[in-house]
């Protein structure tokens, strides 16, 4: 397929102006000369390419770890035992080491890897195109410290956020023009969406300038009928209208999980990208800026080490249910 000329601005150098280390691990050939070509394009120094079975040598038979780069590429789009137990390494390895990782996988895959990977923080894309792995290197950029002239606010986080899906939305018409078209079935990823707040902090009785000590009583959540009933309302739009027209991947996610919560039962990270109503790769950034905001968390099966959950923290819990108290009886009206 052809490629967009996306052109960097910023060396990828450490603070001592030192080229970062790059390491990927592909077990598709075609693959690691695109990861190379891109990564050398942004100015990293590669440090390996190999397949992802010479990231395994060595887990098990007692020999030294190999070393890896300051950012660390691998695309794993099926997993086994021993993948899933080298990449919980390779997850604590780059959270201890501070290095970027990047992570590709696919929807098959997608619980058992977001369950592996949850101490480094890392870059999770699902069925990525190659313009969704040039955007994740520039966010890998975006962190170098010698770069970073101020501490970023939520609402520069925010804004950050959704500059990156309008950029994703570029490349991905730039490579509709240049090349075939997308895969079937394959979402496109052009949604113009807002995600905003109330000041101070995420709902609640405003504040009349008076310390109380004992907090008001959180309403009761909605009744799940009632939530997976604006949900269907929501869905069918898509009948009628593009649905990237409507996407709203924040909402959408805290209307399922405040029905999960209702209903007493627990959401994967599959079955909440699906319900984000955008591409996984999408929702999954917008899981863990969530997550960043105090909204969201991860819970880990008790009984399956492999398998996590997301759930809703208290604060988005309390925020949900004074949310459905102030529409009262209007909310079945407003359905």
């Amino acid at each position: 397929m052809p490629q967009a000329n996306f052109a960097y601005n910023l060396p990828a150098n450490d603070p001592a102006g030192v080229p970062l280390a790059l390491s990927m691990f592909a077990d598709r050939c075609h693959l690691r000369e695109q990861l190379r070509e891109d990564a050398e394009a942004a100015g990293f120094r590669i440090a390996e390419v190999a397949e992802v079975a010479a990231l395994l040598a060595g887990s098990d038979d007692g020999a030294e770890a190999r070393p890896l780069g300051e950012v660390v590429l691998l695309d794993c789009p099926v997993v086994d035992g021993a993948r899933l137990a080298a990449l919980a390494r390779l997850d604590l390895r780059a959270a201890n080491s501070g290095a970027h990782l990047v992570v590709s996988t696919t929807v098959e895959a997608l619980d058992d890897v977001f369950a592996c990977l949850d101490q480094s923080a890392p870059q999770i894309l699902v069925d990525p195109t190659r313009a969704e792995r040039v955007i994740a290197l520039g966010r890998v950029l975006a962190k170098i410290p010698n770069l970073r002239v101020r501490e970023l606010t939520e609402e520069d986080r925010l804004m950050l956020l959704r500059l990156t899906e309008q950029v994703g939305q570029i490349a991905q018409r730039l490579e509709r023009l240049e090349g075939p078209a997308r895969r079937p079935g394959q979402a496109e990823d052009d949604s113009v969406f807002r995600f905003e707040s109330p000041r101070p902090g995420f709902a609640g009785a405003v504040s009349d300038g008076n310390e109380r000590l004992v907090r008001a009583a959180r309403p009761p959540l909605p009744e799940p009928r009632l939530v997976r009933q604006i949900i269907r309302q929501r869905q069918l739009r898509a009948r009628f209208f593009e649905g990237d027209l409507f996407a709203d991947p924040a909402w959408d996610m805290l209307l399922d999980l405040t029905a999960a919560r209702a209903e007493h039962t627990r959401v994967s990270v599959t079955s909440l990208c699906i319900a984000s109503g955008v591409p996984p790769t999408t929702a999954l950034r917008w899981i863990g800026q969530m997550t960043e905001a105090g909204l969201l968390m991860r819970v880990e099966d008790e009984t399956d080490r492999r398998r996590a959950f997301i759930t809703l923290t208290d604060k988005a819990i309390d925020a949900m249910a004074r949310y459905f108290a102030e529409l009262g009886p209007r909310a079945a009206a407003l359905v």
